[in-house]
């Protein structure tokens, strides 16, 4: 599941590991399909996001515990930021976002990435280590690519999505956005 790995929304997606591969589209035109099943690496979704939070598991990145959709707060929007530790727009958003965490404190924030732990860990550690600490915030590896089968495939990282304490979904924008926008529409 390489090709999901991609940072930003360029045309040539760009992998953690610095090598470019072409779109879904340009990679079908050459790319021979006999011998394995694309129904297991490109899972069918919408191209609109789940409008309820659906059933989820990840896992803390520090601890490896898992979270699920019962974990989350049901008295506060929670923000789910689906991101790539290689996408300038993904370290620009998070340092941003370090830079207002009072006025981020009545939300709950899950940051997202399907990459290798040590890539996430690094991310944090470079960019946002405050943020990554604080008490409403939690960094979740997605190692089953649950957010991509169950919630959304974006076409541009960072991702988010904002969702009620009701669990339905209130906002949602790929790639980059004013960061005064991003904190008003997690209030929404």
């Amino acid at each position: 599941m390489a090709g999901i790995l991609y940072s930003c929304g360029d045309n040539n997606k760009t992998k953690t590991d610095g090598t470019t591969m072409p779109t879904q589209e340009a990679a079908s035109e050459n790319h021979d399909h006999a011998g394995h099943d694309h129904g297991q690496t490109a899972p069918t979704q919408s191209s609109e996001p789940a409008a309820i939070l659906p059933n989820f598991t990840f896992y803390q990145l520090r601890s490896g515990i898992r979270v699920t959709n019962e974990n989350v707060a049901k008295d506060k929007n929670t923000v789910f930021i689906l991101f790539d530790p290689g996408c300038s727009h993904c370290q620009h958003e998070a340092i941003e976002l370090e830079k207002n965490m009072d006025r981020l404190k009545d939300v709950n924030i899950y940051y997202i990435s399907m990459n290798d732990p040590a890539l996430v860990l690094g991310f944090f550690d470079s960019f946002a280590p405050k943020l990554s600490k604080a008490s409403n915030v939690e960094v979740l590896i997605d190692k089953d690519q649950t957010f991509i089968q169950k919630i959304h495939v974006p076409t541009q990282f960072p991702a988010n999505y904002v969702y009620g304490a009701d669990g339905k979904l209130k906002a949602h924008w790929e790639g980059e956005k004013n960061i005064n926008e991003a904190i008003s529409q997690f209030h929404k």
